[in-house]
């Protein structure tokens, strides 16, 4: 008899994989979580330190150092290594140091005979995430960034705070880029059911001096903000790494807004973007098209072909 054992690798141990390993091992997401790190020393001691925490946990993980050819039976890889913008720099700026470190890492990772998914979250994680699928020659479900998952979370939390409510109640989606160029659907925003724009609306003078616009920039501004502050980001994008990826290993049909090939959803061929998607054992299974206004649908298309100029380039 064989028993199946979920396997996650993680290549990169700075902040953001050891943060993604640690929320994994934490939640007693899979059996077993390496780490593949060009420093060596430093993968194996986040390695150590997070098997010394264990007994406390609710589930006996497996904590070890990985190597690209151990990689042929993992589950799922997630790409966290690259560099972080520097002061004044974009996400985008970083394109041609991150497409260097991907290269070396999805060459030996596809040698060892995976057949897995590829979750990116090296930025720009859009462009990385369509350069890794090609590399790869993997069907495009099973490669996806993260996204816009965690812009959404933001904006939620955003909106919970302005409506003193839980931002699980919050249903609300950043599309297109992990960037700039970002733009919320505030037509499908809605709170406990009911459509943010209803609420406004009913209760126009506790909000009147809501303004939309400053809800989506502070959203797109969130990560420079913190990145400002602390040096980087990776609580966020860790917890949203581990939600993706127990949708799939787990085989939930959650929708989680991801960056993934669009071919011709929202008129858009040929670019990976962030949109919401239903996600299981399959990777990504199925694209949610909203019906977005004539507004949103053209700064949706704006923040396609900031990313298709980049691909082409």
């Amino acid at each position: 008899m064989k028993i199946n054992r979920s396997k996650v690798v993680i290549v990169g141990a700075g902040l953001v994989g050891s943060s993604t390993a640690f929320s994994l091992i934490t939640q007693g997401v899979c059996d077993e979580v390496a780490l593949i790190d060009i420093n060596e020393e430093r993968a194996q001691g986040e390695v150590m330190d997070l098997r010394h925490g264990i007994d406390y946990l609710n589930r006996n993980v497996r904590v070890k150092i990985g190597a690209y050819d151990e990689c042929g039976d993992a589950d799922i890889v997630v790409i966290t290594a690259g560099p972080p913008p520097k002061a004044g720099e974009t996400r985008l700026d970083t394109l041609e140091a991150s497409k260097k470190i991907v290269r070396s890492i999805v060459e030996p990772v596809m040698k060892s005979g995976f057949s897995g998914h590829f979750l990116i979250i090296s930025n720009p994680v859009d462009i990385i995430a369509q350069y890794v699928w090609k590399l790869s020659g993997l069907p495009k479900q099973q490669v996806l960034g993260t996204g816009t998952a965690l812009d959404s979370a933001r904006l939620k939390s955003f909106i919970g705070d302005m409506l003193h409510v839980d931002p699980r109640s919050v249903h609300a989606y950043a599309l297109g880029e992990h960037g700039d160029s970002q733009m919320v659907a505030w037509s499908h925003v809605t709170v406990g059911g009911k459509s943010l724009f209803e609420i406004l609306d009913d209760n126009g003078r506790r909000f009147s001096r809501v303004d939309l616009d400053q809800l989506a920039h502070e959203t797109v501004k969130a990560g420079y903000e913190i990145l400002e502050r602390k040096g980087n980001t990776y609580y966020g994008i860790a917890s949203t790494a581990v939600g993706i990826i127990k949708a799939i290993l787990y085989d939930e049909n959650r929708i989680i807004p991801v960056s993934t090939l669009l071919e011709g959803e929202y008129g858009v061929h040929g670019v990976f973007c962030g949109v919401p998607a239903i996600l299981n054992r399959s990777g990504v299974k199925e694209v949610i098209e909203l019906h977005l206004t004539e507004e949103e649908a053209e700064a949706f298309h704006r923040s396609a072909e900031v990313l298709r100029e980049f691909v082409q380039n």
